[in-house]
């Protein structure tokens, strides 16, 4: 599991992007590149990390479902997601 403070990170990090969305759009649509710099670094959508939804984990997340490969087979295995099974052919 994640450490705490990864993960509250990684939240400020949402909070920021969904704050200063619509006047980095305005900036980027006017071509304001300095304007663009002037905002905070963590503000910018591309430093947001998949993280899993129950252990924090940020490698091996399906984005579909939030999960980690190992959460999503043991979910899956406990039949906790429906519509999925193990294959067999």
């Amino acid at each position: 599991m994640a450490r705490k403070s990864v993960i509250a990170r990684n939240e400020k990090r949402k909070r920021l992007v969904s704050k200063y969305a619509e006047k980095r759009a305005a900036l980027k649509e006017a071509g304001d590149m300095e304007g663009l710099q002037k905002l905070p670094r963590n503000s910018s959508p591309t430093r947001v990390v998949n993280r899993c939804s129950v252990t924090g984990r940020s490698r091996a997340v399906y984005r579909k479902y939030g999960l980690t490969r190992h959460v999503f087979r043991q979910l899956a295995l406990e039949g906790k997601l429906p519509g999925i099974k193990k294959a067999s052919w």
